[in-house]
């Protein structure tokens, strides 16, 4: 099939500019949808409001002491891994994030 490279070329915007307002109105009306999808793990009692009391509550993360290849960043104080390492001078080390 041959293809005319030169001519004009239409897309979806340009089909929708030449439509009619009640063909527009039609198609908005299609597209909408009265049916709502509520995920169960979304209700209300999963979300945990700001000034909670969670005195109650236990962690349950593990945390790690500073391995032998990590730093902490002078700067951002994270703690990263030494190839992330950016300079170092006098027992200070900058992340690459840092130093940019």
């Amino acid at each position: 099939m041959a293809t005319d490279y030169d001519a004009p070329r239409r897309n979806e915007t340009d089909d929708m500019a030449e439509d009619s307002l009640d063909e527009l109105k039609a198609r908005r009306n299609e597209a909408q949808s009265s049916v709502v999808d509520v995920d169960e793990s979304d209700t209300a009692e999963s979300f945990e409001l700001p000034g909670a009391d969670l005195s109650g509550e236990e962690l349950t993360v593990k945390v790690l002491p500073k391995q032998a290849d990590e730093f902490t960043c002078a700067s951002c104080f994270l703690v990263h891994h030494r190839s992330r390492l950016a300079s170092s001078s006098g027992g200070q080390y900058i992340c690459r994030d840092c130093a940019a």
